[in-house]
């Protein structure tokens, strides 16, 4: 038997979404046998079998679909002629998504950055905290199941998997020019949401810098500056609140595809907010 483990493991940690289809009853004549796995990419990369044949082939298809609705479903597949496999048995197939959750790619390990990590703790999110500065990324406060990167932006973006439906990006460092350098990369990658801790005059300028730079107008309608909901408060774990609230609100409505700017239904009510420290 194939070390389907040890592929899992390393699948899940480089972060992107698969699936594992495992078959789990066998009846009859059959090309597999209970226990069997696939684990399929979305772009149709696997490891593992199942039986081989159109019984695969039609496996393999299943559990992209799965992954790319992000539900776990249980499959039967009657080994007929339609089938091309004469075997007369049937097998039954559970596909689970790996991976699959919103992502949040968090620029700045300060005191908002901390409690962010801290309230989406126990929530769909996994977040990826960013910031060379160590005394700042290594704080106790922070959950462990936090992923920290103690490297610059510039490498952790380039690096980084980037997804229309599941990443979320926040930036919020201790550098105006830092955010807004990382907001103008971020601008030209697949995301759901696009957050700028501060003010609609911090917005302004950024958005006036970009701009001049030669951004598009489409672009730049993604970034929601300020972020997060109106609940009042300015204490950084009053802030996080605001904003774990407001993904955790988009996360749960409908995604809408190849959209430039975020649709009314998509966006929440904003909070003012003036640093991310």
């Amino acid at each position: 038997m194939w070390d389907w483990v040890r592929q899992l493991g390393e699948w899940a940690r480089e972060g992107a979404p698969f699936a594992v289809a495992t078959v789990t009853n066998c009846q009859g004549s059959t090309p597999a046998e209970p226990g069997a796995k696939v684990l399929v990419r979305g772009d149709g990369t696997f490891h593992g079998t199942v039986g081989g044949g159109h019984l695969e082939q039609l496996v393999l298809a299943d559990a992209r679909a799965c992954l790319e609705r992000g539900e776990s479903r249980a499959f039967r597949y009657p080994l007929g002629s339609k089938l091309g496999q004469c075997c007369g048995g049937v097998v039954d197939v559970f596909v689970e998504p790996v991976n699959h959750g919103p992502r949040l790619y968090l620029f700045g390990a300060g005191h908002v950055g901390q409690a962010l990590c801290r309230i989406l703790e126990g929530t769909p999110f996994q977040v990826d905290l960013v910031d060379e500065r160590p005394e700042w990324l290594r704080g106790e406060r922070i959950p462990a199941s936090v992923r920290r990167h103690e490297e610059s932006w510039e490498d952790f973006v380039a690096a980084a998997a980037w997804d229309a439906r599941r990443t979320y990006v926040a930036v919020m460092t201790h550098r105006h020019d830092l955010d807004q350098d990382i907001i103008a990369a971020a601008l030209e990658k697949p995301a759901r949401y696009i957050g700028l801790i501060g003010s609609k005059s911090k917005w302004a300028r950024f958005r006036q810098r970009l701009e001049a730079r030669g951004t598009p107008a489409s672009l730049l309608g993604r970034v929601q500056c300020p972020m997060g909901l109106e609940i009042g408060g300015k204490s950084p774990q009053e802030v996080a609140v605001s904003i774990a609230a407001g993904l955790l609100q988009l996360h749960h409505q409908s995604f809408v595809e190849n959209h430039s700017e975020p649709s009314r239904a998509e966006s929440p009510r904003l909070r003012e907010v003036s640093s991310g420290e």
